[in-house]
């Protein structure tokens, strides 16, 4: 093969990473961008929006889209939009705090199971085990039914249910960093276990937990939501995507915007949280090798 051709083969193989790059870097922007308005729509919902979402108005019930209510009004006449605003503050904070839940119960269990060995690791890990065996959505159903409704219930509900993937991660990573050699040369020195534990092995084993998180929280948010669609997560009035979602499902056909935009909303903050973890993981990646 000549120069030439070899040349002309090289462009060709480089030229689609150059095209997919921008791509790329434009879609974590727009990501990082939507969950950004989401975070302040959670913390100070009122520098997006002076309404109240729960002034129902009966002579506005089902609105269309307007200047004065950009995303239409529901079946009570409250403003869409705005209730999708702060509907944030629920679906956010619920989501991150069964992620919270999770990771704790996770990192326990997978650093008790990792650092251990025998009956120990073998029974935690059957735990771990039984717990992925249910659907997360199935076994938080299964809790909330025995401890009852509630924010409270719902967020403990799905961090039981979403520690398996936590626990298992982290328990492979112990396991590796304890067979590393910088870890074997500082047991040499005589350090502890403790100390080769906090100083050595966990700092490794936990590096990947930011990018875990980043994709798990939309897992969250989407859990949160469908047990609220259900009834089992925050109680009308309050504004909540998904308990939005459930009160206008009947009303789909004469007033559509009382349900698409609350779930665009979701949609929109689920794809970002995954396309932020995503790029996240790669450029972790990157770094291990």
């Amino acid at each position: 093969m000549s120069a030439g051709t070899l040349d002309a083969a090289r462009s060709l193989d480089v030229r689609p990473l150059r095209l997919r790059l921008p791509r790329l870097r434009v879609g974590v922007l727009l990501s990082g961008l939507v969950l950004a308005l989401a975070v302040l729509a959670t913390l100070a919902p009122q520098l997006l929006t002076s309404g109240d979402p729960l002034a129902a108005n009966p002579l506005q019930s089902h609105q269309p889209p307007s200047l004065a209510h950009p995303a239409g009004t529901d079946i009570q006449g409250r403003d869409v939009l705005v209730r999708i605003i702060y509907g944030a503050r629920y679906s956010l904070l619920i989501g991150l705090g069964a992620t919270v839940v999770a990771v704790a119960l996770g990192v326990a269990f997978g650093v008790l199971a990792g650092i251990s060995s025998g009956w120990l690791d073998r029974a935690v890990s059957r735990l771990v085990d039984v717990v992925a065996a249910f659907p997360e959505v199935l076994l938080a159903l299964l809790m909330i039914a025995f401890t009852g409704r509630g924010v409270i219930n719902l967020v403990l509900a799905l961090g039981v249910a979403g520690l398996p993937k936590y626990a298992r991660t982290v328990r492979a990573n112990v396991q590796l960093a304890r067979q590393a050699g910088y870890v074997e040369q500082a047991r040499t020195f005589g350090l502890s276990n403790a100390a080769l534990v906090l100083r050595h092995v966990l700092p490794n084993a936990l590096g990947a937990l930011p990018v875990m998180i980043t994709i798990g929280l939309g897992g969250a948010i989407i859990g949160s939501s469908g047990l609220s669609f259900l009834g089992l997560g925050p109680q009308p009035p309050a504004a909540e995507w998904g308990l939005m979602l459930a009160e206008s499902r009947t009303y789909l056909r004469q007033a559509w915007w009382s349900g698409v935009f609350p779930g665009v909303a979701l949609t929109l903050v689920v794809i970002s949280a995954t396309v932020v973890g995503r790029a996240l993981q790669a450029g972790y990646e990157r770094r291990n090798r």
